[in-house]
């Protein structure tokens, strides 16, 4: 039997979990706040959430073309090789390593830390140093309790991958179900509560009775978006799916379908237990999380610690998830002579523990540059420019491979990939202007690429001239 066969063997519903189990992480719980003190709205915060779910569907069904057609040669690193050229592919591999996944790792484990925090109270740290700041805009030993706290489980997970322990499927699917039965449990909960008023979650007024800009709503997607990041993993399994011209699309379909019917339940359960003042109290204070005092106000301490839990087993599996999963592209980047040569060595127990420690520094020191809201807003910045070049490699590759067999065609061409594009460019141009400070900070991280890419490719020809010498 062929091993081309053998990958053709993941059905739909394996395709709906990874969908799903993906982009379930801290963002259900928590970015509602930012959301309400951009917005002052109830019911613009969940046109938000509904928009930002629709933008990632039509991001999806596009990157399932590219997916499908260039699934056996791996994810988008390999991709932009293709579609565009080595040095581009180098700034995303690179972009993945200072921006987009160590800045995944550190929010999901300051998310943790948070949780963490409510259950059993850290006493504070260094707080005679809170003041302190670097330019005035990093400020390291803020709420430096939660952070010491995220840094710790960082270190211990990467210890753990570097013995090559993973989580299997089994534990995967166990903690997505456990996942959805809590977050059912709280709307459930939430709704049959006698503190819900459910009108006020669909109030279009604001509350400070100035109207909504389109930058305000732009803005306030970085932080939906980040809810709904992680659907792109989709494109690692294209090449192992059965009948993937109707299986992909599907299972994106089905699966962002129910993420969007998901938040849009658990959304509106917030927006009916809190007011938007209280959210934006929330959010001014920092170390709070949406979820845990919506809970609270109708359940007690026994509900904050009931969901303080869950969140604690959301972002462990995720951050966990992502420290396995990311430190394997700079591992094969190295392996191409194009990162730093340590990392493209194995352990004993065949873990890239190199490319895991460098990945472990990088994330710590991202958890003492920011707050979780910078840092995810840095997050989606980032993430949104290759989001836009993997769109635009529908339209190249259609006239680069036109003949080449193409398991699924995107919905909507040339339409849904067009507004994508364009999609992408508003909200990264918007970013610009309505978080400065973070965009420029992921613009700088990026562009560190430039030279660290010739300076990777002289290292590797010395090593090569010497070899052959």
């Amino acid at each position: 039997m062929s091993t081309s066969h053998l990958n053709r063997s993941l059905g739909l519903r394996l395709v709906i979990v990874v969908v799903i189990g993906n982009i379930i992480g801290s963002g259900v719980y928590k970015k509602v706040a930012p959301m309400a003190a951009e917005l002052h709205s109830s019911g613009w915060v969940l046109i938000c959430w509904l928009l930002g779910g629709v933008i990632t569907l039509f991001g999806a069904l596009s990157n399932a073309e590219v997916a499908g057609l260039l699934a056996d040669t791996g994810g988008e690193y390999a991709y932009y090789k293709k579609i565009y050229n080595r040095f581009f592919a180098f700034l995303f591999g690179w972009s993945l390593f200072v921006v987009i996944q160590t800045a995944a790792i550190s929010s999901l484990a300051y998310v943790f830390a948070q949780s963490f925090n409510s259950i059993i109270s850290v006493p504070p740290l260094l707080s005679s140093w809170t003041a302190f700041s670097i330019g005035g805009v990093f400020y390291p030993f803020a709420d430096f309790n939660v952070k010491l706290t995220a840094i710790i489980l960082i270190i211990l997970l990467t210890w753990v991958n570097t013995k090559g322990i993973k989580t299997g499927a089994g534990v995967s699917s166990g903690i997505l179900l456990l996942v959805f039965a809590g977050i059912f449990t709280i709307i459930a909960a939430g709704f049959g509560s006698g503190h819900v008023d459910i009108s006020r979650s669909f109030n279009m007024e604001t509350t400070n009775n100035t109207p909504v800009t389109v930058s305000a709503v732009f803005t306030a997607m970085l932080a939906a978006f980040w809810g709904y990041q992680g659907w792109a993993s989709i494109g690692y399994i294209g090449g192992e799916v059965k009948d993937p011209k109707k299986t992909i699309p599907r299972g994106i379909a089905i699966g962002v379908f129910i993420i969007i019917a998901l938040y849009m339940l658990v959304n509106a359960t917030y927006l009916s237990l809190l007011s938007i003042p209280e959210l934006e109290e929330i959010y001014t204070a920092g170390n709070k999380i949406a979820a845990v005092e919506a809970v609270r106000s109708f359940w007690g301490e026994n509900g904050a610690l009931f969901i303080s839990i869950l969140i604690l087993v959301t972002t462990l599996g995720c951050t966990n998830a992502t420290i396995l999963a990311s430190s394997r592209p700079y591992f094969a980047m190295a392996r191409e002579g194009l990162f730093f040569r340590k990392v493209s060595k194995l352990n004993n127990a065949q873990a890239p523990a190199n490319s895991l420690l460098y990945q472990c520094v990088w994330a710590c020191l991202l958890v003492l540059s920011g707050t979780f809201d910078q840092l995810t807003d840095m997050i989606i910045f980032a993430v949104f420019i290759y989001y836009g070049a993997t769109t635009l490699g529908v339209f190249i590759l259609r006239k680069k491979m036109p003949n080449a067999p193409r398991p699924y065609k995107v919905w909507g061409y040339p339409v849904v990939p067009a507004i994508v594009i364009v999609f992408c460019a508003v909200l990264i141009f918007n970013t610009l202007f309505s978080r400065p400070r973070e965009a420029a900070i992921g613009v700088v991280l990026m562009l560190t690429g430039v030279p660290m890419y010739y300076w990777f490719k002289k290292n590797n020809r010395q090593v090569e001239e010497g070899v052959t010498s």
